[in-house]
């Protein structure tokens, strides 16, 4: 007997994703089998902050562990309260990191590269957020379709962004944002070379997310164009802004 299939919504790209018993089900991509490839090297050194993946099934979808909790954003902000669970995003962020030093992707390997990044250090997330974060017997990040290689300080510029959050809009907006990229910052364990060279990267990585939007929009492509026109491209500006205009706030923040 089939089990019963239970579309998962949440987030800006959920068509096709249902829980199938205790896995995910989602479309599989010219990607998904390097992704793949990350996910049980990421298993095999240890790392149990990603789902497990499983193969394809009869539909040709890929197939991941399920994994219970919640998602911060949007309105579960809370368990990004107090500063001691922000560090353990930072702490997890890291351990990602260091889990994908160590990994060699497969001959031919294929990645969903949307954005180029600063640099091609090693494989990277590129959508660590609150958005794709599961909280619950441990914190785990889902989404991995976009992975692709990047550098570590591309992929916490980013996180810090949405974690923080970085916003310019008056209902996130964050008097303590400078305290709170400091702790992430601490937790990840960041050198002064590194908390001088992202402090400026915090506004061009918020800042190429706009700009893919956008260029994704001109060309027609989905689901990029609906979320440009329905004003995701306006938020990114507008962030990206803010945070522009206050890169000497986070580089004091970063360094005293």
């Amino acid at each position: 007997m089939s089990l019963e299939e239970i579309p998962l919504t949440g987030g800006n790209v959920s068509a096709g994703v249902v829980r199938v018993g205790d896995t995910v089900r989602r479309p599989a991509g010219p990607w998904t089998p390097a992704v793949h490839a990350l996910l049980e090297h990421l298993w095999s050194v240890g790392f149990r902050g990603a789902p497990r993946p499983f193969g394809l099934d009869g539909q040709g979808r890929e197939v991941l562990s399920f994994i219970p909790g919640e998602v911060p954003w949007p309105s579960r902000f809370d368990l990004m309260e107090p500063l001691s669970e922000l560090a353990r995003v930072g702490r997890l962020v890291r351990d990602l990191h260091d889990a994908c030093a160590s990994f060699t992707p497969p001959p031919g390997a294929r990645w969903n590269t949307l954005i180029p990044a600063d640099r091609d250090d090693l494989i990277v997330h590129h959508d660590l957020a609150p958005w794709n974060l599961v909280v619950g017997d441990r914190m785990v990040f889902i989404d991995w379709d976009g992975a692709a290689p990047g550098s570590r300080l591309w992929d916490v510029a980013y996180a810090v962004h949405g974690f923080v959050p970085m916003s310019a809009h008056a209902d996130w907006q964050r008097a303590d944002a400078g305290p709170r990229l400091r702790a992430f910052a601490d937790a990840y364990g960041l050198d002064e070379s590194q908390r001088r060279e992202l402090a400026p990267m915090l506004a061009v990585r918020t800042r190429a997310m706009h700009d893919f939007l956008r260029e994704q929009a001109t060309l027609g492509v989905e689901p990029w164009t609906t979320h440009w026109h329905t004003g995701h491209g306006d938020v990114w500006r507008a962030d990206a802004d803010y945070i522009e205009r206050n890169t000497g706030r986070w580089l004091t923040a970063l360094l005293t």
